[in-house]
């Protein structure tokens, strides 16, 4: 073939046009990976954002006990789930609520679940029902220690060592008093709250004692004790006293007017002359019974002063008279009705005259 017959080259630009367009592919390809990365990326901090504030750490294993209210909303139950360390999200279980469309079958009630367990897991504990059992338990005011045990122990059905145990190895705490490093059930008294606990079926003597103790913890840091510790008192005398109130009143008037004589005599440095700590003292519950010249510390007809200790377990409204006395002149009062009032005297010769008349009465022998 000769020269003439050869076909003309192609232009230029066709031999670039293959490498234009893989150039152009290429550039668009990074272009749209850029912008889905951006767009991701602001996707994943939003979520991130969202997650971070209400965010839960969950350490798994652990048995958490929770109350769902009725009439209780997926929301509001999510949040008590993410509080109890359950769930990590409170809007991630609602939206999965809702997306099973069972929000409306949430059931309230005393839950136990176990932490680390799966949301689907809990939905459906939720829907089924609580299966947890439980049991009430009023502790009334005015209860030793050592009756409170006997209450525990028989509403549990547990031996009733074991909550001797629980308080005297120290499985118990409270910063309510300085315990000794081995505890006695006398170093614990006053120091349980009286009031209506409901127990898990699995709760442990130290879980119930625990509970009492803390309660105790938190009514006392509500109560202002700046009367008291101005007068010279200190808290865990705040609850001797309130003890002794609980164990002398019976009318709720009258307890800042007993408190007020109480504190008079102590600031006179009287004796308090008050029967129910030499019952105390003697270990028993009978009046009838008593040797007011029995040898003990506690004993105040015979000690001035406050006994060592708290006598019985005081309610809120003894704690507060403790710490908030009526202020009055009162340094005798005596039992003068059989609905438990008190006649109350300033001076010996009132007292006296107040006594003969609630003998003549027959209130007191």
């Amino acid at each position: 073939m000769t020269q003439q017959d050869l076909p003309p080259p192609p232009p230029p630009w066709r031999l670039l046009r293959p490498v234009l367009i893989v150039a152009v592919a290429v550039i668009v390809g990074f272009a749209l990976v850029s912008v889905a990365s951006s767009l991701g990326q602001r996707v994943g901090d939003g979520i991130a954002a969202s997650e971070e504030e209400e965010f839960a750490e969950i350490e798994p294993g652990r048995r958490v006990e929770v109350v769902i209210p009725s009439g209780a909303s997926a929301e509001t139950i999510g949040e008590i789930l993410r509080d109890a360390g359950l769930v990590r999200s409170a809007s991630q279980f609602e939206t999965a609520v809702r997306a099973a469309g069972v929000d409306a079958n949430l059931q309230s009630g005393t839950y136990e679940f176990i932490t680390g367990s799966t949301m689907q897991e809990i939905i459906v504990e939720l829907q089924a029902g609580p299966r947890i059992v439980v049991f009430d338990v009023t502790i009334r005011e005015g209860l030793r220690v050592t009756e409170i045990i006997d209450v525990l122990a028989e509403a549990s059905g547990i031996d009733r060592s074991l909550f001797v145990e629980a308080l005297e190895s120290g499985f118990v705490e409270t910063d309510v008093a300085e315990l000794p490093e081995a505890p006695t059930l006398m170093d614990w008294e006053g120091l349980l709250f009286p009031d209506t606990y409901r127990f898990s079926a699995q709760a442990t003597p130290a879980d119930m004692l625990g509970r009492l103790s803390n309660t105790m913890q938190q009514r006392m840091d509500a109560i202002d004790w700046s009367s008291l510790e101005a007068a010279g008192f200190s808290r865990y005398q705040g609850i001797i006293i309130a003890s002794l109130i609980e164990s002398e009143v019976r009318v709720a008037d009258e307890r800042p007017i007993v408190s007020s004589v109480i504190r008079n005599r102590l600031i006179d440095g009287a004796r308090l002359d008050i029967d129910a700590t030499v019952l105390y003292a003697m270990g028993i519950r009978d009046p009838a019974g008593i040797d007011v010249s029995f040898d003990s510390p506690y004993n105040t007809r015979v000690v001035s002063g406050l006994p060592p200790g708290p006598i019985s377990a005081p309610g809120l409204a003894a704690l507060q008279a403790a710490a908030a006395p009526a202020e009055t002149e009162f340094r005798y009062y005596v039992l003068t009705a059989e609905d438990g009032s008190h006649a109350f005297a300033v001076t010996l010769e009132e007292h006296n005259a107040n006594v003969a008349a609630s003998r003549e009465a027959g209130i007191i022998p």
